[in-house]
């Protein structure tokens, strides 16, 4: 049971840094958009 956890746990941790780094290229895309937006 304890390799099992360990598994389910290293899931959820890849998981996490999965959507931290989709959300992240989220915001970059929107600060470029506002910048541009600002520098026109």
């Amino acid at each position: 049971m304890d390799k099992k956890q360990s598994d389910h746990d290293m899931n959820l941790r890849g998981t996490l840094v999965s959507v931290f780094f989709v959300g992240i290229v989220i915001v970059a895309m929107w600060v470029a958009v506002y910048l541009m937006y600002v520098a026109r």
